[in-house]
């Protein structure tokens, strides 16, 4: 079906540059790429930018459960979805919607003369659905203003019950405040971008000289995430009060989280400190990078740490690594919505703004720094309105 003039193609709303591995690529090397960029699919290609194939999330879940030991050193080859179904540029977005639902996929690869040209996701697609049903709901406005009395009251209800359900699921979720030690400061700000949230974070206490810090972000927002934090933070609390290793935590919390409905998934990022050795181990489950800023030479090093999502893939091991902190140094914890703001152009906060703020301000007292790093990101982003939960958490090692 050919575009009319009025309506978009699938060139003008297709990704252009979607990823591609070839056919012998490792599964361990799709995945990390995936995980790092955080998308569903890659396309699969010959040298000349020929489809082979496709691999998706799904194709992962499908076959992780009963796979062999040794299968992330398996070419993606033997996991994909072999000629996949295929849409050309030239066709109607509409098309591609109906073809889309037809035979319910969510990633469909734009192709001419089996040369790749780019890739559609359902979440591309919608977007441009929601235009249409935009037009369609101004037609029907005259229908739903003799609704408009129920609907407000439906609608005050609703809030009331989400603002309670907040409520509870702050003091549920969150800890009252760390342990009172001396040598550490904390700032903390916590903004779900609805009543309920996907963000949480925690501490544990599991010895005298240990204490444990983890920043968590269930996929999505509202009420469907805010019941996957509530069941990642009971198995938190379970885990983290009997040890000390970190990749033991996440690895039980992944396990107690598969299966989750609906695809959903967690990021995390847990650190344990001791305290008589500023020694920080730590392990990180798709989650963005913490920043450290070093007093002693003012600059800032993410603790970069590689581990896939929670509830995805089981047995999945979490590799800890560790830092050595120093008097004066300040932690930064974040969660996407942070960095992920844009401005009125449609540019990303992004992390190298964030670091340049906490270059500039890394000497200032944890409360201070992090209104400093909130101030910022706000100029950045002006009037527009933040499209995720966001939740910072600036912990200072204070001189002593």
């Amino acid at each position: 079906m050919l575009t009319r003039p009025d309506q978009l193609s699938v060139r003008q709303v297709m990704m252009s540059t979607p990823v591609r591995v070839p056919p012998s690529c490792p599964l361990r090397d799709v995945m990390g790429e995936m995980n790092r960029l955080r998308i569903g699919a890659v396309l699969v290609t010959t040298g000349e930018h020929k489809l082979q194939g496709i691999f998706t999330e799904r194709d992962l879940l499908r076959r992780v459960a009963d796979a062999d030991p040794g299968w992330r050193e398996l070419p993606v080859s033997a996991w994909m979805t072999p000629d996949p179904i295929t849409i050309g540029p030239n066709e109607a977005w509409e098309a591609a919607v109906s073809l889309m639902e037809q035979k319910r996929v969510r990633h469909l690869p734009v192709v001419e003369d089996r040369t790749v040209l780019g890739l559609l996701s359902t979440r591309m697609l919608l977007g441009r659905r929601a235009d249409d049903l935009n037009r369609v709901v101004e037609h029907r406005t005259h229908e739903l203003k003799r609704a408009l009395g129920e609907i407000m009251a439906r609608d005050a209800e609703m809030r009331h019950n989400l603002r309670a359900a907040g409520q509870l699921q702050t003091r549920l979720l969150l800890p009252h405040s760390p342990p009172p030690w001396p040598e550490l400061r904390w700032g903390v700000h916590y903004a779900p971008l609805d009543h309920l949230g996907g963000d949480y974070y925690d501490v544990a206490q599991p010895d005298a000289d240990h204490i444990g810090f983890l920043i968590a972000d269930a996929s999505g927002h509202s009420i469907a995430a805010a019941m996957v934090a509530i069941m990642s933070r009971s198995a938190f609390a379970d885990i983290a009060s009997g040890t000390i290793s970190p990749g033991v935590v996440l690895s039980e919390m992944n396990t107690r989280l598969q299966g989750l409905a609906d695809d959903r998934f967690v990021t995390a990022f847990y650190g344990v400190l001791n305290r008589r050795t500023r020694v920080l181990t730590y392990a990180s489950a798709g989650h963005p990078y913490p920043l450290r800023f070093v007093a002693r030479t003012g600059t800032v090093q993410p603790l970069s740490a590689q581990g896939f999502l929670l509830g995805i893939v089981p047995d999945e091991q979490y590799r800890e690594r560790t830092v050595q902190l120093e008097p004066g140094d300040r932690l930064c914890f974040y969660t996407d919505g942070l960095v992920e703001a844009r401005d009125d152009r449609g540019e990303g906060y992004g992390t190298d703004r964030l670091e340049a703020a906490l270059t500039a301000g890394g000497a200032l007292s944890a409360q201070l720094l992090l209104d400093r790093l909130l101030a910022d990101q706000k100029q950045f982003r002006g009037d527009q309105k933040l499209s995720d939960d966001v939740t910072l958490v600036v912990c200072e090692l204070a001189k002593y």
